[in-house]
């Protein structure tokens, strides 16, 4: 892929590494990192005492789901980083970029932390953990969901360059899985069990933790599109209907996969959650993410699950909480970004 001479401007996915931050051509990808500083937070302020007494109280259905829901969180973010690291960081050419890129990495490395911690304290046995941290390998629900993952990266790990509108449209087809598919719906999926035992009342040091990694990961998906906005306004020529039907098919193979883990953890359903409604929210989620990317929604779904609808991913306050949520981290001094220098 070349530019007219006329047109010397370099574009986002043009390669390269690209490290001259004056003048700054992507200022909004470094308000993001700016923005996410201010989220920051520790695993050593989430307080996981109580769970360990709420564990006692669960039926055996919602024991064999929370075993299930800490497997997959086991290795979630994992796989998510890695390919932040192997494929992002990689192909898109912007400082501004790589300096939120590279604070998403710090969070995935926290969220993993947040989860060994978890595991730690929710299973107690030694036996049991190592089964929760092999769970790719040992639990089919999961396993299919890990296997969808590692296809899209597979799907660019050999491109050195995007050098073709074919070799972009496979890295963009990559960044929308990872964003839509696996932090906007898998992991949404997971957050919905969360917020579920805690509208009971229940396992309050999971649902703080989970209100942080929530923020986390609704602001890495809005990274993620602000890229394919950016793309899009550069190259538009990449968004042929091709493209949006690979998309469609990719959510619905991800709504196929995460229904199946869906099954897996409820069994012939419990009280409020059950695999109907899990299908519904899901839906309605995968619907969300194809709007958000200017595509066709196609499911007509609603959105099921009341206590998500109180799930404000600004302002996670809560009667639950220890404190609130939108904890943030003071950060002093500016930065103009009309400077030259």
């Amino acid at each position: 892929m070349t530019t007219s001479a006329a047109d010397t401007t370099p574009r986002l996915l043009d390669p390269g590494f690209e490290l001259t931050l004056r003048p700054m051509r992507y200022p909004h990808f470094y308000e993001r990192y700016r923005d996410a500083i201010k989220n920051t937070w520790t695993v050593e302020e989430v307080d996981l005492h109580s769970d360990v007494a709420d564990l006692a109280k669960l039926s055996p259905g919602e024991q064999h789901m929370i075993s299930r829901l800490v497997a997959f969180f086991a290795t979630g973010d994992s796989i998510v980083a890695n390919n932040l690291v192997l494929t992002l960081y990689k192909h898109i050419n912007s400082p501004e970029a790589r300096l939120y890129l590279s604070r998403q990495l710090f969070e995935e490395a926290v969220h993993v932390q947040f989860y060994l911690t978890l595991l730690d304290t929710y299973l107690p046995d030694h036996d049991e953990r190592v089964q929760a941290f092999a769970a790719v390998e040992n639990i089919p629900s999961i396993r299919e969901k890990a296997e969808f993952c590692f296809r899209w990266m597979d799907s660019v790990e050999n491109i050195d360059q995007l050098s073709s509108q074919d070799e972009r449209r496979r890295f963009l087809l990559n960044l929308i899985c990872f964003a839509a598919c696996i932090e906007g719906l898998f992991f949404y999926g997971a957050f919905a069990y969360v917020y579920w035992f805690r509208s009971r009342g229940l396992l309050h040091g999971l649902a703080t933790g989970t209100n942080w990694v929530f923020r986390d990961e609704s602001m890495h998906m809005s990274f993620a599109f602000d890229v394919v906005d950016t793309v899009r306004q550069e190259e538009p020529e990449l968004f042929d209907d091709a493209l949006e039907k690979q998309v469609v098919a990719m959510l619905d193979e991800a709504v196929e996969a995460e229904l199946q883990f869906a099954r897996d953890l409820c069994g012939e359903g419990l009280p409020g959650m059950n695999t109907a409604s899990m299908r519904e929210y899901l839906q309605a989620v995968a619907d969300q993410r194809l709007r958000r990317l200017g595509f066709t929604e196609r499911y007509g779904a609603t959105n099921p699950f009341s206590f998500m609808e109180l799930q404000n991913v600004q302002e996670l306050t809560n009667f639950f909480e220890r404190r609130a949520s939108a904890y943030q981290v003071a950060v002093e001094g500016s930065v103009s970004l009309d400077d030259d220098f």
